[in-house]
């Protein structure tokens, strides 16, 4: 299936709610990730913003989320679908019961907390507060990944650097955020009275709608935890 082209942030979100899942980069299934439904021209493009930069307005509109949802990479769910993700990623448990059952570290506990409690916290920011500086600890990298495939973290904004100008430039700065404060408690743990695999099968079913050619092993590859 070939979506249709994505030119703006508006469009991007508008394909997100579409088919309620899209990676950012390639490689999950043919022609289904952001960086195959936006023309070559927009990337890095000096004169015009491009998925690079939509990718900030798109996390902060509250119609989906954005954060390493599949495999460890980047992309969005839609609100519409965040309920069933969050169920089946989360396997039922909100976080504190995950750690009460011993079923997450102490590590994951701490940057969790600290991005729950401060509602959105930029990287550099929750790296300094959860002791991740230069000779501290190690791994934090790791720790926000598991944290945004579980979906108790994700990503609310990007950050950039200005010039004497005001220009932005540079990479963005990932501004972290729990998926609850970006869309509210009730849109995301709505499914929780679900088993977690009916929401899997449940999202597997519509993917294969949106992709029917792609056979149903490679999809359930592409939502695994």
């Amino acid at each position: 299936m070939r979506f249709f082209e994505v030119r703006s942030a508006q469009d991007l979100v508008r394909l997100v709610e579409e088919v309620g899942f899209l990676p950012f980069f390639a490689g999950g299934a043919p022609g289904f990730s952001v960086e195959e439904c936006c023309p070559p021209e927009l990337w890095f493009s000096p004169d015009a913003d491009g998925p690079w930069e939509w990718k900030g307005p798109a996390a902060r509109s509250g119609r989906c989320l954005y954060g390493k949802f599949f495999g460890g990479k980047a992309g969005f769910v839609s609100a519409g679908w965040a309920a069933d993700f969050a169920n089946f990623r989360r396997d039922g448990y909100d976080f504190d019961a995950r750690y009460d059952d011993g079923l997450a570290p102490h590590r994951d506990k701490e940057v969790y907390d600290a991005v729950a409690e401060g509602g959105e916290v930029l990287s550099k920011q929750l790296k300094a507060q959860c002791g991740y500086r230069k000779g501290g600890n190690k791994g934090f990298d790791t720790v926000i990944t598991r944290l945004q495939m579980q979906t108790y973290v994700c990503v609310a904004d990007f950050v950039y650097m200005r010039d004497r100008f005001g220009r932005p430039y540079g990479w963005g700065v990932a501004k972290y955020s729990t998926p609850e404060a970006q869309l509210g408690r009730d849109a995301v743990t709505a499914a929780y009275r679900r088993e977690p695999e009916r929401s899997r099968e449940d999202i597997l079913a519509h993917i294969a709608q949106v992709l029917p050619d792609v056979p149903k092993e490679q999809l359930a590859k592409l939502i695994r935890p």
